[in-house]
């Protein structure tokens, strides 16, 4: 027994794709999250340091590099110190 799959062509976001109310936000904030993830890996800084330089909670720096952005607002993910600070 063989079973027709169809697929459909990406909008090129997924959050829209799947229907999410704020498509537009949810892939800010993924993007955001992805460069705060670079940053903390190319420093390779640990949970507690990156804590420390981003003013956040660990369990909140857990959830940003694992993508898990959903309690955050777009303005808190924005206001984690600027690149510059995690150079020094």
């Amino acid at each position: 027994m063989t079973e027709d799959i169809t697929a459909e062509m990406s909008s090129g976001d997924v959050f829209a794709d799947l229907g999410f109310d704020n498509p537009e936000e949810e892939l800010l904030k993924a993007k955001l999250a992805r460069e705060i993830r670079a940053i903390i890996k190319r420093r390779r800084l640990t949970r507690a340091k990156s804590a420390e330089l981003l003013w956040m909670k660990q369990p909140d720096i857990s959830a940003t590099v694992t993508g898990r952005t959903g309690k955050f607002s777009i303005d808190r993910l924005v206001r984690c110190p600027r690149p510059a600070r995690l150079q020094g």
